[in-house]
């Protein structure tokens, strides 16, 4: 066990269990826009706290299934977002086991929410948020502390790159685009929000443990 608590891997098969269902659920989720788009959006997206009247209303459980929602006009949107967390999250969950990465992942994604719902108030913003970014974001900070050494490959641009260095460079680039605001239509504090709940959960589990 390292200093984040990560066990040694047990499980050596392709896609381990949770990342299979999270992958499965997503795609499920996704057919089910096909069918009843503005229903699932209405009800399931992250709105904000405040919206003007005739709109709708921010639901606590939102805070967990928007991060199953994708862009129906965007298949780059679903597609991205389940190719990282099949890259990324199958050594992290090998490594912390099913229950702990699970854990991990739902923290990310509810943490996003939160810190995006935050700024869409200080913003006055009223639009929902939907996508698993959050969660992948907080996948890629474990990834980068786990693994930094290791060399990825991006896919736009194809430049091999150190994981550290890739998930430096990608905070960065969230934070500026977030405060410069030249790409509003992407929730950028949520993929911060994301990685600010995993580094805090991390250290959490790393903690001393009194006897």
């Amino acid at each position: 066990m390292n200093q984040y608590g990560y066990r040694q891997p047990t499980d050596n098969s392709t896609i381990p269990n949770v990342i299979f269902v999270l992958l499965v659920a997503n795609g499920l989720v996704f057919a089910l826009q096909q069918l009843q788009f503005e229903f699932i959006l209405v009800n399931f997206a992250l709105w904000p706290v405040s919206t003007p009247e005739g709109w709708p209303s921010f639901m606590p459980w939102q805070l967990v299934t928007y991060g199953f929602l994708h862009s129906n006009a965007n298949l780059g949107h679903i597609f991205f977002n389940m190719f990282g967390l099949w890259m990324f999250g199958r050594d992290i969950e090998r490594l912390m086991g099913p229950q702990r990465f699970l854990t991990y992942y739902m923290t990310c994604v509810i943490g996003a929410g939160i810190v995006q719902l935050v700024f869409a108030e200080f913003q006055g913003a009223n639009y929902p948020t939907i996508g698993a970014s959050g969660g992948l974001f907080g996948i890629l900070l474990a990834y980068g502390l786990t693994f930094p050494d290791r060399t990825v490959m991006l896919l736009i641009p194809p430049i091999p790159m150190k994981a550290k260095y890739f998930v430096i460079i990608y905070g960065v680039l969230e934070l500026f685009l977030g405060v410069s605001g030249l790409a509003p239509s992407i929730a950028h504090f949520a993929h911060l929000g994301g990685m600010l709940f995993g580094y805090l959960l991390l250290r959490y589990w790393a903690r001393p443990r009194r006897s």
